[in-house]
């Protein structure tokens, strides 16, 4: 049996284009909000601490967060990463329609794995696998080897495609076969290569 295993964002998910509305929830300017979004996104994926990660992300900027308005940007967000590309879900779909057993593996919060699970195309996935409900990240090899014992599969009949080339890198050196996500047209010929279409 000869898995396929997509990360999520800009995957999947197409890249968030809530950060403006994030900063003016925020009452924050955007230049200033934007780097303090994402110099603690690593953190966030590993840890999972929604409060946590809002506060960090508005004490350079003077800003005091609660629980309550850490809620409401927390659902912002995951609006924004939850915006699935119509390509890749079609590829999905006709994976599993051939019986193609998916998986997803994501550097994300776990907040953010449950957000997923709820969505009505998570039914094509066997396994979602998150990093904060791991305590590791991509490209770590152990989050490789997490997944493989979770979907009880050997690496060499895996293929995983990330859209950092650092994440596939790692899933290389752990002998999984990868390649960037550049695309649902650009991965096709990879996976007929592979062996799961035709």
């Amino acid at each position: 049996m000869r898995w396929v295993v997509f990360d999520f964002g800009q995957v999947i998910g197409l890249r968030t284009e809530e950060v403006p509305a994030l900063a003016a929830i925020l009452g924050a300017p955007l230049p200033e909000f934007e780097v303090a979004y994402w110099a603690h996104r690593a953190e966030y994926d590993l840890v999972g601490d929604d409060l946590g990660y809002w506060r960090a992300v508005a004490a350079p900027l003077g800003i005091a967060v609660d629980a309550g308005l850490a809620a409401e940007l927390t659902e912002h967000d995951e609006a924004g990463w939850l915006r699935a590309d119509p390509a890749a879900l079609a590829l999905i779909v006709e994976l599993s329609e051939r019986g193609v057993p998916m998986a997803i593996l994501s550097n994300a919060p776990s907040s953010f794995g449950r957000a997923v699970r709820a969505q009505p195309w998570a039914k094509y996935f066997r396994t979602l696998l998150f990093s904060a409900d791991l305590g590791v990240t991509k490209p770590d090899r152990a989050i490789y080897e997490t997944l493989l014992d979770r979907i009880d599969a050997d690496a060499a009949d895996c293929f995983f495609t990330d859209d950092r080339q650092t994440n596939v890198d790692g899933a290389i050196a752990a002998g999984l076969r990868a390649a960037r996500w550049q695309g649902a047209d650009t991965l096709r010929p990879l996976l007929v290569e592979f062996g799961v279409l035709d």
